[in-house]
């Protein structure tokens, strides 16, 4: 089997840095045990693991006093957070046009239980950003109880404003929720505001850890319920869950071997820095568009839009499905994710729902032949397909 040119970051980074397989085997083969469960050394030696990720996590977002929850996925994550909210009726709901279904499929879920509004933030399809004074207009006539945006769409990649959108909507207080799967770790942000409320990540994503970690960054006084309840290592005694946070979200056992991960791939960034990172993507993404430039067969969607993004590029093959093209891609060597991406409501602003796209996502590792094999095999669909 020969090489896999992988165009499928935006899923998961692949591969992550040495250190990060290194540290994860080691510390799980050392030290694989349960966190909170035991007061022997190996125990406390993963909890001081536990602690120290914590911590680092807040350093490399530059928010000290919050605190990080740790979930499995950051659909756990978000669920925790959306579902835990006091809702009532006639509370109205903004979302980005590009939000994923492990945000609207739990609003949908919620509006057939209360009668909340959903409406989308306003935005400039012609200069292909965020729309400010438009979606500040928006919250004077229907003010917001609550906010929900991707921070970089895991369809076309573009960057929303989450600091200006935030700010605004906190002046009606709003709870403010931001998913940054596709950009913790990449794009270096400053979550010290009080503005937003709930930061979301993923950490087989942007962060370049394992799979089995996620979860969420708040305030030492956010107050969303539990979504579950159970054991939590402390205060066993108590029929009730922790008050005290991280605690009463993090209930059952932890993934240790993932966290352990995840405090490699976290020392690696801050080794490589934030910056460096995102110009390494950014240089792939100008590699990837320039090869497509090459075919006139390939559409990228947004076409002829030059906008503020990660390195997430979308495209449509002339006169094929997304996924007929990627079978041919696969057996060519390159990987690629085909379809709605979980996200239709990006696809139908987009203009390309129901088929999908042919989505491609650099990471920090593609490399020469990465690029080399990728233009071979758009190549042979330009001259055979």
């Amino acid at each position: 089997m020969g090489k896999t040119a992988y165009f499928d970051n935006a899923a998961t980074t692949f591969p992550k840095p040495e250190e990060v397989y290194n540290f994860t085997d080691k510390f799980y083969r050392e030290c694989g045990v349960n966190v909170g469960r035991g007061q022997y050394k190996l125990a406390s030696r993963a909890m001081e693991l536990v602690a120290e990720t914590r911590e680092i996590l807040l350093a490399l977002s530059h928010c000290p006093n919050k605190k990080v929850v740790f979930t499995h996925t950051a659909t756990e994550a978000l669920n925790l957070i959306l579902q835990g909210l006091s809702w009532q009726n006639n509370m109205t709901v903004y979302v980005s046009p590009f939000e994923h279904n492990a945000v609207m499929r739990v609003l949908m879920h919620l509006s057939k239980l209360y009668e909340i509004k959903i409406e989308m933030l306003a935005f400039n399809k012609e200069f292909f950003e965020y729309d400010i004074k438009s979606i500040r207009e928006q919250f004077a006539v229907h003010s917001p109880n609550v906010i929900v945006v991707s921070h970089a769409s895991n369809v076309c990649g573009v960057i929303a404003p989450i600091e200006e959108i935030s700010a605004l909507a906190k002046q009606y207080n709003s709870i403010n929720v931001v998913d940054m799967c596709q950009t913790m770790g990449l794009i270096d942000t400053n979550l010290s505001s009080k503005t937003i409320d709930y930061i979301v990540f993923a950490g087989h994503k942007t962060l370049y850890a394992p799979l089995g970690v996620a979860g969420f960054i708040c305030s030492a006084n956010a107050n969303a319920n539990p979504l579950m309840f159970g054991g939590s290592g402390i205060d066993s005694a108590n029929e009730l869950l922790p008050n005290t946070i991280p605690e009463r979200y993090e209930v059952g056992s932890q993934n240790i071997m993932a966290i352990a991960g995840l405090n490699a791939s976290i020392s690696w960034i801050e080794k490589q820095g934030i910056v460096q990172i995102r110009n390494q993507e950014s240089e792939n993404r100008l590699r990837l568009l320039k090869i497509f430039g090459k075919y006139d067969n390939i559409r990228v969607e947004p076409c002829g839009v030059e906008y503020n993004t990660v390195g997430v590029v979308s495209c449509t093959f002339d006169g094929y499905s997304s996924d007929s093209i990627g079978q041919i891609l696969n057996d060519k060597g390159v990987a690629v994710r085909t379809g709605l991406h979980c996200a239709p409501n990006a696809h139908k602003f987009l203009g390309t729902f129901p088929s999908g796209t042919v989505r491609f996502s650099v990471g920090y590792f593609n490399g020469d032949d990465d690029f080399t094999i990728l233009d071979k095999a758009l190549s042979y669909i330009y001259e055979n397909v």
